[in-house]
């Protein structure tokens, strides 16, 4: 018989995932013991190391991920068709702290730019950011006619559209407003032309209010219809902001200085063994060096609180984190939706069977640390190290979420693929050798040897910090190459 290759996350687990497909005769050693599969299991799927039975807890992770819909004996299968979530509605949640001594590490460093409030970029590039969407393709010719921008210290010319901006009422258009002003205000733009139609509910008024005090240098604003011809005006504010963006050049700052946001999307039975836990051991070194992460998707959290809740630095920040958990059960509930209704048909093709599987892999980006804050929705980040952030887990929303919160660099896990890019840098992370291998214009770092080769999560966190120091220093991803950027902004309410 062969011997299958395994992973007990936890020794409480009664299940073991696939770290290769596993034929039905095939040995597995589990604790010592010799137990034989008794089907085929695909890679990334969970076997059961002892009999369980019906409505008893399947354990992976040390928690409970759902319940035995069946009796389930050794060495069988355990997936949707015989196991369902334990998740329901709103969960009154008490405060155990179990906050984790903070950890300090020399300060690395990496070449960025220095902004004039202290803040810094890994890129400096001109954005142009539409306020509503009927201006969307004078953007993008704007973008097309001005190539000739880049160069030097010009890392190049951007917009990011969109379909919002007028027809929105109520939070959808405060968070329209809110996310457009913190990507004119981010870091990695060296310069911003805010482009607008005229008549849109999103007055110029309404985001002079949103964005605050800015430099009239950095900052340029174009009304179209206050104009004869918008792209010779335009392209005329672009050479000026051009002028300005010039001026900045690289240099040594430390790694206090970066912010990273953590997000997972397209999924597998490997992602939370594997590329997760790398993701949240950068996360541990960045914060140990007073460095800042963001992890978000709160509905990838549910069901994987008692490995968060805990860890909240103090109460305040505890009631912020309940209150950010149910609000975002209440978002479902409200629309008639289920709570625990996530995983995607992808997601549970490559072994993830319910929502508290997917979300205590999901949340091993966060890592260790003390969570420090808890923000809403496009909140800038103002608290050094881990931050949880209000969201949704659709990947654009999310990507688009955490750029707006301030995050120079995306590190985004994946079981599956995909090749999109936010307005910041977004690192592909796959979770297995045959994904980086088969689609290595998407993928910017292998997370697979530490399932196929037996690296430690130690060595492979390691080694992606110091590929984001050369991310941040001006090595661009794959979606930089590719070209591949863009923006989805959360809405909730109706289109007038």
């Amino acid at each position: 018989m062969a011997k299958a290759k395994i992973v007990q996350i936890n020794p409480e687990d009664n299940v073991v995932v696939a770290i290769a497909p596993i034929q039905q005769g095939d040995e597995i050693a589990v604790n010592g013991e010799i137990i034989v599969a008794a089907e085929d299991i695909p890679q990334g799927h969970k076997v059961a190391v002892r009999d369980i039975g019906e409505n008893e807890q399947i354990v992976k992770y040390g928690v409970s991920i759902g319940h035995a819909t069946e009796n389930i004996k050794t060495g069988h299968w355990v997936h949707t068709h015989d196991m369902k979530t334990n998740l329901s509605g709103e969960v009154v949640y008490h405060y155990e702290p179990a906050v984790p001594a903070p950890k300090t590490m020399p300060t690395e460093t990496f070449e960025g730019y220095v902004r004039p409030d202290g803040r810094v970029g890994i890129r400096n590039e001109i954005w142009i950011i539409p306020t509503v969407g009927c201006v969307n393709d004078c953007a993008k010719k704007l973008v097309e006619m001005n190539q000739n921008l880049v160069g030097g210290n010009i890392d190049g010319l951007y917009t990011f559209t969109h379909p919002f901006g007028c027809s929105q009422t109520g939070e959808d258009h405060k968070s329209t407003r809110r996310v457009l002003a913190d990507l004119v205000r981010h870091p990695n733009a060296g310069a911003v032309l805010v482009l607008s139609l005229g008549c849109e509910n999103l007055t110029h008024e309404q985001f002079l209010e949103e964005l605050g005090e800015y430099d009239e240098q950095r900052v340029k604003f174009l009304t179209c219809q206050d104009v004869e011809d918008e792209f010779e005006t335009g392209s005329a504010m672009l050479r000026e902001l051009a002028e300005y963006a010039g001026r900045f050049h690289r240099e040594t700052v430390g790694m206090d200085k970066l912010v990273i946001g953590m997000k997972c999307g397209g999924s597998d039975g490997l992602s939370g063994i594997t590329a997760n836990p790398i993701v949240g051991r950068v996360s541990d070194i960045l914060v140990a060096q007073g460095g800042t992460s963001i992890l978000t998707e709160v509905p990838e959290m549910f069901g994987a609180e008692s490995m968060l809740m805990g860890r909240c630095v103090n109460r305040e920040i505890f009631d912020k984190a309940a209150a950010m958990l149910n609000g975002f059960k209440d978002y479902f509930i409200s629309h008639h939706e289920v709570v625990y209704d996530n995983p995607s048909p992808g997601n549970k093709e490559g072994g993830i069977t319910t929502l508290e599987d997917k979300s205590c892999g999901c949340v091993q980006k966060g890592g260790k640390a003390a969570i420090m804050d808890v923000l809403s929705y496009a909140e800038p980040v103002h608290t050094k190290g881990l931050n949880l952030l209000y969201g949704p887990g659709n990947d654009l929303v999310s990507a688009t979420n955490l750029t707006a919160a301030g995050c120079n660099l995306i590190l985004f896990t994946t079981g599956r693929g995909t090749p999109f890019g936010a307005p910041a840098p977004t690192m592909k992370i796959a979770t297995n050798d045959r994904l980086a291998e088969r689609k290595a214009n998407w993928i910017d770092f292998n997370a697979g040897p530490v399932a196929s080769q037996g690296e430690s999560v130690d060595e492979a966190g390691r080694r992606l910090f110091d590929l984001v120091k050369e991310i941040a220093s001006g090595r661009k991803t794959r979606s930089e190459e590719n070209g591949f950027r863009e923006i989805s902004i959360f809405k909730d309410g109706i289109v007038l």
